[in-house]
């Protein structure tokens, strides 16, 4: 029978009632013109903000529980950090359940959780303090930890508001809290499903799965879509849906205005990953090949414009006419520029660097080279850079090593086939004054990228939208239609 499996993001959930009307209440029809409000799996991130305050923040780089835990401060600042979470958790209760019952059954279930972790901490602190055993040996169980709380907490809380309107939801526990047993990540989403009838039940589940494989270590904070893909996959969905706070849009509304763009309707997966190289992800790229490889539709919607059928993302789709789709970018881009003389000619010089880009942690952009340089486009925090600086030195100590922040921008689109397209998006940040530092475009021609100055990132991408979205013959007729 049909159903869907469907994500909803963290700044949705904290308009839970939005959510509650336009979601969860809002039936959907079948195939034989039936309506119910089940047929359908959610997996729910946590509320905004606490995934932050439980590790580090996304966007800025403050630390949270997990990046002051790992100083080992002996003044414990984790500590103070994790009553504020907790603090602004309640809140969130406080404010969702009128019904003293509910409120306080809420606040007992999340307190135990933070109990837990503070117990925890302050065990392995102790244990830590002796020289047989390495607090980096267990970081990343303890950033795994931290993460499911926020997940648990939110799923519990949905599936208490759900009752309270008649909604048979069940909370689907994949964080495997206080578990003897560790299987695997597809085994635990099989034994989590194995009894539940999707036409009776609603399954309200953590956005965090527990398993062997270890998902922060492996997908860090993409970890809950790749819960989201593998249950559609498992559950073989007809269709996986993400609920977001925006539509999939020609460019991010905050920067040129909510009046320049529009929705994008349909892409395929080949945009959603080049999005996702961004951090403006549709879906993590990983979670998405699973969908891809089963076929299986993915739909972006706007938790907030119910009616809108949002984006299709798809295997098969291909623009009818050549055109750009999006304007997208990021700044913060680390531009790190490593010159040696003896690079030329040695097909061998670069394997060591590549092995140390990829210990570092830092993720890769892009990369450019010629005869005697080589440069990486990193996403990283800075600590990772510079011990990624600091390697690079030890092992080519003859070589020039040289370290740029910058800002990408790119172009992209389902088919950039279009004569002409470099010279008339360089032409337009000429215009509007930017200098551009470097350009790169690869033979499938899916986007184009161009680093420029970190400052000149926003004056970028509005001349980029403007040109080849907004004066567009291919935008404007749709715009019209």
């Amino acid at each position: 029978m049909f159903h869907t499996v469907e994500k909803i993001g963290g700044t949705s959930m904290s308009r839970y009632q939005d959510v509650l009307s336009n979601i969860w209440l809002r039936p959907q029809t079948l195939s034989d013109g039936s309506q119910t409000l089940y047929q359908r799996v959610f997996v729910v991130s946590a509320y905004a903000g606490m995934t932050n305050g439980l590790l580090e923040h996304k966007k800025t780089g403050e630390p949270g529980v997990y990046a002051l835990f790992s100083e080992m401060d002996e003044h414990r600042p984790w500590q103070t950090k994790l009553e504020q979470v907790l603090e602004d958790m309640l809140a969130i209760n406080a404010d969702m359940f009128s019904s003293e019952v509910q409120r306080k059954r809420a606040d007992q279930f999340i307190s135990s959780r933070v109990d837990d972790v503070r117990d925890c901490l302050e065990n392995l602190e102790a244990v830590c303090s002796f020289g047989n055993f390495q607090l980096d040996d267990h970081l990343h169980q303890v950033r795994e930890m931290l993460s499911a709380i926020g997940e648990a907490h939110s799923a519990y809380n949905s599936v208490q508001l759900l009752r309270q309107h008649d909604v048979n939801a069940i909370y689907i526990d994949l964080t495997n809290w206080r578990s003897d047993t560790q299987l695997s990540l597809d085994d635990t989403i099989r034994a989590a499903f194995k009894d539940i009838d999707l036409s009776k039940q609603m399954p309200i589940v953590t956005g965090y799965t527990q398993c062997r494989e270890g998902l922060m270590r492996t997908f860090d904070r993409g970890y809950s879509e790749m819960t989201f893909s593998k249950i559609a996959t498992l559950t073989n969905a007809n269709e996986a849906v993400i609920h977001k706070e925006y539509h999939l849009s020609t460019a991010d509304p905050g920067l040129v205005g909510a009046d320049h763009v529009m929705p994008i309707g349909q892409t395929n997966y080949d945009v959603a990953d080049q999005l996702a190289n961004l951090g403006m992800e549709a879906i993590h790229p990983r979670a998405a090949a699973g969908l891809r490889k089963k076929d299986i539709l993915l739909r972006v919607k706007n938790t907030f414009e119910p009616e809108h059928k949002g984006t299709v993302i798809r295997n098969d789709y291909c623009t009818d006419e050549p055109k750009v789709e999006i304007i997208a970018g990021t700044r913060g881009v680390w531009a790190l520029e490593l010159f040696d003389q003896d690079m030329v000619g040695n097909a061998t010089y670069g394997q060591r660097m590549n092995d140390l880009v990829f210990e570092s942690g830092v993720r890769v952009l892009t990369k450019d080279f010629n005869a005697n340089t080589v440069t990486f486009y990193l996403k990283g925090n800075k600590r990772r850079v510079n011990w990624l600086i600091d390697r690079l030195k030890q092992v080519y100590t003859d070589a020039d090593i040289r370290l740029e922040k910058l800002a990408m921008v790119s172009a992209i689109g389902s088919d950039l086939k279009i004569p002409g397209l470099l010279r008339r998006a360089a032409g337009a940040l000429s215009d509007a004054g930017v200098n551009i530092l470097s350009v790169h475009q690869a033979m499938r021609q899916v986007d184009m990228m161009f680093l420029v100055s970190d400052a000149d990132y926003t004056k970028s991408v509005t001349a980029l939208h403007t040109l080849l979205v907004e004066k567009s013959d291919l935008w404007q007729q749709q715009a019209s239609a």
